[in-house]
């Protein structure tokens, strides 16, 4: 007899179902992306550093809160939904529990399993009301009824990376004033950029390069647009 294989790891993949690590990525991005254009813009315009300060604040505690809000409304609708969508199947199993097992015998039969092996699958499964709920779940609706996602996770980590992410074109003009501010909140954004660039490849096993480059594109783009306008503007434009 060959030796039993070991047992699997108890977890080998990423949970992402949360959403909080996709609230994640996205916050800490956006929130730099968003702020280096907010401060180069009054920067171009030539504010003062406590101009840049209000304007930069006001980014940051908008644009987080803002975030979180949404994470967790969207993702509040999502779960309610899938709720729903498991209560519906929870009915039709207690009203129909022999068309479901057919149902369900007949999806495994389409997957390739022959049919007397799919109908004792549907049966075994069947005999136990919420294990059958959770194999139609899976096998017909898509669902993890485990994982339907947790709104406030997400919403924290959302406020909490976009505040991240948004601070760091303000730091310097927290000790610094004028163009020296000005190039070292360019450097530290850009630098900022690749790093999330890198992280985020990490993450999905993309090339690193690649997706270091985009992300210092997509900030650099919009920033180099705010800066060019606030120049054109002024402060004394704004009125």
């Amino acid at each position: 007899m060959p030796d039993p294989l070991p047992p699997p790891p108890e977890k080998h993949h990423r949970d992402l179902q949360g959403g909080a690590a996709r609230a994640a990525v996205f916050g800490v991005s956006d929130g730099l992306v968003s702020n280096v254009a907010i401060v180069l813009g009054f920067a171009g315009a030539s504010a003062g550093a406590g101009l840049v300060r209000l304007a930069g604040l006001a980014g940051l505690i908008g644009g987080a809160v803002s975030m979180a809000a949404g994470e967790y409304i969207s993702m509040t609708a999502q779960s309610e939904l899938l709720q729903r969508e498991l209560e519906l199947e929870r009915i039709e199993l207690t009203r129909s529990p022999e068309a479901e097992r057919r149902e369900l015998a007949q999806l495994y039969r389409s997957r390739g399993v022959d049919e007397a092996t799919a109908d004792q699958l549907a049966t075994a499964l069947s005999r136990n009301p919420e294990l059958a709920l959770e194999t139609h779940a899976r096998e017909e609706l898509g669902i993890d009824p485990n994982a339907l996602g947790q709104p406030l996770h997400a919403a924290a980590s959302s406020f909490v990376t976009f505040s991240v992410g948004a601070s760091v074109p303000l730091v310097p003009y927290f000790f610094g004033t004028g163009t020296a501010a000005l190039v070292t909140a360019v450097v530290m954004g850009a630098v900022a950029a690749l790093i999330v660039g890198a992280l985020l490849a990490r993450f999905t096993g993309r090339p690193m390069a690649r997706s270091a480059a985009r992300q210092l594109l997509f900030s650099a783009v919009p920033a180099a647009a705010t800066y060019a306008l606030g120049a054109a503007v002024g402060v004394g434009g704004v009125g």
